[in-house]
């Protein structure tokens, strides 16, 4: 290489170490850099003080906003819907993760998971009553497919339906549900006699109730529920008419877990940005931390593995969009992103010492929040069994 070329080269960017930027055209960073400054300005003073009390009382409020800058439903088209690559969704994510899984949590329910299913299985009419009024966050919504006792195995699920003459009846019990208490609609999954299907339950409707859970060490800044169904008596326009058994709720999780491909992702930038600027200010025997070889080799494993997963969840957004990407591949992103994001978490807590367990940093919140978005939405061992499968033609699930 001659000196002018090398000269040519754009400085090295610690932040974008492998010019990821570059794939992103101006569409995209605006739509990165809205989310970002949203998060930056509505959650980051907040979300300490959120996560210590164990709540998100202003998830109303934040749903609007989330709303007014396209960021609810904005990969779907139509009906007030943003219509934006998945690759802008992805990016939407991490950045909100960045901030909270719970705020991503609440998002990606509301959008990959309850308008997903609206979306793509309901009628025009469920589509003209719900979708709009969710894009706008005026109406929050959740998933029920999770049960108290079936969580990897939804095929076994103990809620159903019944007709009763031209109504439906409900009786059953879901778990672990985001947005749960403070939804206006609830999408839930039950067992019929023509197998399983997906059902629009308005909040309010007698039967149903959607008791909050406490007492919970992780997703602190999240509203998680339980689904209680007992008689629910619902119209025979409930039920969502263009897909029956699991191909429904199996297809919502895979575009839900896509962005957890992202998020996670956002999650572990926090914690990586907040391991290197504590290692360039923190002093031991004389000088910064990050002066010495084995923070920086820390730090150097963390940036290939942080930036690794970026570009992995990328690729897998090229792929959506082109429309080429398979649930296989989702679990590919879901289970290698997520493990990663985990350990440089915990390495960035290492960094930071007694400090890494405050709330004055990021760290162990993003570290127990990940906890959970390590199990839902598929285990570890299930995305390796789902892979294992598709390498070996192989099924290990029983």
């Amino acid at each position: 290489m001659s000196p002018s070329s090398k000269s040519s080269l754009p400085p090295f960017d610690p932040t974008d170490p492998l010019g990821i930027d570059d794939l992103l055209d101006p569409e995209d960073l605006a739509v990165r850099d809205t989310v970002r400054n949203w998060a930056a300005d509505r959650v980051l003073p907040h979300v300490a003080e959120w996560y210590e009390n164990g709540e998100l009382p202003v998830i109303r409020e934040l749903a609007r906003e989330l709303g007014s800058i396209g960021a609810l439903g904005m990969s779907l088209s139509g009906y007030g819907c943003a219509g934006a690559t998945a690759v802008q969704y992805g990016l939407a994510c991490l950045e909100l993760e960045a901030a909270d899984s719970g705020i991503r949590s609440l998002v990606s329910v509301q959008g990959s998971l309850a308008m997903y299913a609206i979306h793509r299985f309901g009628s025009e009419e469920q589509k003209q009553q719900w979708l709009p009024r969710m894009a706008a966050g005026e109406v929050i919504g959740c998933f029920g497919l999770t049960e108290p006792d079936h969580g990897s195995d939804p095929a076994s699920m103990r809620t159903h339906a019944k007709r009763d003459g031209d109504d439906w009846v409900l009786n059953g019990r879901k778990m672990w549900i985001t947005n749960g208490s403070v939804a206006g609609v609830a999408v839930v999954w039950a067992q019929t006699e023509d197998g399983i299907r997906g059902f629009l339950v308005p909040a309010g409707t007698p039967g149903f109730s959607a008791p909050e859970i406490k007492h919970k060490w992780s997703l602190r800044a999240s509203v998680t529920s339980e689904l209680v169904l007992d008689d629910v008596r619902l119209p025979a326009d409930a039920v969502l008419p263009e897909v029956t058994g699991l191909r429904g709720p199996l297809s919502c999780l895979s575009h839900a877990r896509y962005g957890i491909v992202w998020g996670a992702m956002g999650a572990a930038r926090s914690c990586f940005e907040a391991a290197v600027d504590y290692a360039k200010s923190r002093e031991q025997f004389g000088r910064p931390i990050g002066g010495f070889q084995l923070t920086q080799a820390k730090l150097a494993d963390m940036a290939v593995e942080l930036h690794k997963g970026i570009l992995l969840a990328h690729h897998l957004g090229r792929r959506m969009d082109a429309g080429r990407l398979r649930p296989e591949q989702v679990s590919f992103g879901k289970l290698n992103n997520v493990r990663e994001a985990i350990e440089i978490c915990r390495t960035a807590r290492t960094i930071l010492g007694a400090n890494g367990i405050s709330l004055e940093y990021p760290v162990m919140r993003h570290a127990t929040n990940l906890e959970s978005v390590l199990t839902y939405e598929g285990t570890v061992e299930m995305h390796q069994l789902v892979l294992g499968k598709a390498l070996t033609g192989l099924d290990a699930f029983r």
